[in-house]
């Protein structure tokens, strides 16, 4: 599928997403605070080779960028025994835990992974996305799109 005017790039990333934010500093050098930054980075990379995504070619147009980040329900979330299935009334609805990160530390990281100079291989550089649409939500593993990951819309404008 090659991006053209009017059409759009659907990418499935299967993973757990993961926020970049503070980095720090080693005797060697600054490194990403997270260690679960880089492959979440490389997931997006191979889900753009594996999906052949714009048949390999780089985008070096303004696009607009949907992302909609799916997380699991961690198993505190859920009751016990006959309950085993059900969602605790006191469960979070959304997904706004720290460990889950900032949604705009994880587009930061998803964004770098599409990118060339971060070691994308489908963007020119994050600077041509010119929208942005996030979002973050639990999913239930016994759907069809079970996976925890994302999905990334990638329009040219």
């Amino acid at each position: 599928m090659i991006l053209e005017e009017n059409n759009y790039l659907l990418i499935k990333v299967i993973g757990k997403p993961a926020p970049q934010g503070s980095k720090i500093r080693t005797r060697y050098g600054m490194r990403e605070a997270s260690e679960y930054v880089a492959p979440w980075r490389n997931q997006v990379v191979s889900a753009c080779i594996e999906q052949f995504i714009n048949e390999g070619k780089i985008i070096s147009d303004p696009v607009r960028v949907d992302i909609r980040f799916q997380f699991h329900r961690p198993k505190a979330h859920f009751g016990t025994g006959k309950n085993k299935d059900l969602v605790k009334a006191s469960a979070p609805r959304f997904p706004s835990s720290k460990i889950i990160g900032d949604i705009d530390k994880l587009c930061r990281s998803t964004l770098d992974g599409l990118s060339v100079p971060s070691g994308g291989m489908l963007l020119e550089d994050d600077s041509l996305v010119m929208k942005l649409k996030a979002s973050k939500t639990y999913i239930k593993k016994e759907t069809e799109m079970a996976h925890q990951g994302a999905w990334i819309r990638i329009t040219k404008l």
